[in-house]
């Protein structure tokens, strides 16, 4: 059950004169530009599906969509760590293990011509999203055939067809970015939505306050998703945070708040549907916390447990894996069998170690492309 405060009141300041004015017509404001299959640049499909907007539980099809996008996180992730050890990823590398749920329930929903912004743990949201593993894994590898052309490597994904605005390293950077996607949306009368993940420990920076205190005053078409996995690198937020329902923050900025269970898909897509609709047809922003867990290591340096987490603990929460709750309940409903599943599996396997072999015959990128993409003529 979601913890709900979504009625910020009004006051007279509401709508400032500083906000943008423009007035929502719907469909209006700028042509989508994901609906180019992002594939293309690497010969395959688009690894996502179109977006979903039935949010209640018991379609067969939506089912299965769902439990195709976090099954391709898992199954890529697996590989990612194995990659690694293998020395074919280097620098910094976090993995989205355990969190799928978050990842798909909430992209699930999104058009094409929607805004995604997010941290460096992003490989599961690239995913969601629908751009092709084939890229990312390319982009891992440090590739010229990478969504970044391989210079940005595991925390900077990017990738313009889908409105993918980043993966970005610094803890907190972004949110002021997602403010600013947000007043350009109303400024240009458009009715689109941007999402903003991060995590539990950004709530303790300057460009939180300031952001989400803009997003507030202007009315902006943000939803602020904290994806709160108990722990800021190996900090637990009881040592961290004077409040520990960190989605509360949002009254200081007059601003809708919730809260849900990050292990359930459908508690995500309920909570986030109705931010979505808040932000689409509203202008008004959200901020949710969604309550997960990651069942690896802050990074791939980081120790699994024993040092800040206990393995109890640990096994305690794989007990609620996102994708074994999804399955069981398709299969209590007779939505998917034995034979089906293993299929699903073998085909996402598939998928994947296609991405790996792509990656591992593309090119490294020349070394003159290091003074390219560091500056860009502008119009303005």
């Amino acid at each position: 059950m979601a913890k709900k405060k979504s009625d910020p009141g009004t006051s007279p300041q509401d709508g400032a004169d500083a906000a943008p004015t423009a007035e929502r017509e719907t469909g209006a404001g700028e042509a989508a530009v994901g609906e180019r299959a992002v594939g293309e640049r690497a010969g395959g499909e688009r690894a996502g599906g179109e977006a979903t907007t039935d949010t209640a539980a018991g379609d067969a099809t939506v089912n299965r969509q769902l439990l195709r996008s976090m099954l391709l996180q898992r199954r890529f992730e697996e590989r990612t760590a194995e990659a690694y050890a293998l020395g074919k990823i280097g620098g910094f590398c976090h993995l989205y293990i355990g969190q799928e749920a978050v990842s798909t329930g909430s992209l699930s929903l999104l058009r094409p011509d929607d805004y995604v912004i997010t941290t460096y743990r992003d490989h599961g949201q690239a995913l969601a999203r629908g751009i092709n593993p084939r890229n990312l894994m390319a982009e891992l590898f440090g590739r010229s055939d990478g969504v970044a052309r391989g210079k940005g490597g595991s925390m900077h994904f990017f990738d313009r067809d889908t409105n993918f605005l980043g993966g970005h390293g610094i803890v907190g950077g972004h949110v002021p970015l997602a403010a600013g996607v947000g007043f350009a949306i109303k400024y240009r009368g458009g009715d689109q939505v941007i999402i903003c993940f991060m995590g539990e420990s950004v709530v303790n920076t300057g460009a939180f306050h300031e952001a989400l205190n803009m997003a507030g005053l202007w009315k902006l078409p943000c939803v602020f998703i904290i994806e709160n996995n108990r722990y800021g690198m190996g900090t637990a937020l009881e040592r961290a945070s004077a409040i520990h329902d960190i989605y509360e923050r949002g009254a200081a900025y007059n601003m809708a708040r919730e809260q849900c269970d990050g292990q359930d898909v459908y508690a995500v897509r309920k909570t986030v549907g109705e931010a979505i609709a808040r932000a689409r047809t509203e202008y008004l922003p959200t901020l949710i916390e969604i309550r997960t867990y990651r069942f690896m290591g802050h990074s791939m340096s980081d120790a699994v447990s024993g040092t800040y987490r206990s393995k109890a603990e640990l096994e305690e929460h794989l007990k609620r894996d996102p994708i074994v709750l999804l399955r069981m309940r398709m299969q209590e409903a007779g939505e998917i069998t034995d034979e089906e599943l293993q299929a699903l599996d073998d085909e996402i396997k598939a998928v994947v170690q296609d991405a790996w072999d792509f990656a591992d015959q593309s090119p490294e990128p020349a070394l003159e492309s290091l003074y390219e993409d560091v500056l860009v003529d502008t119009t303005s």
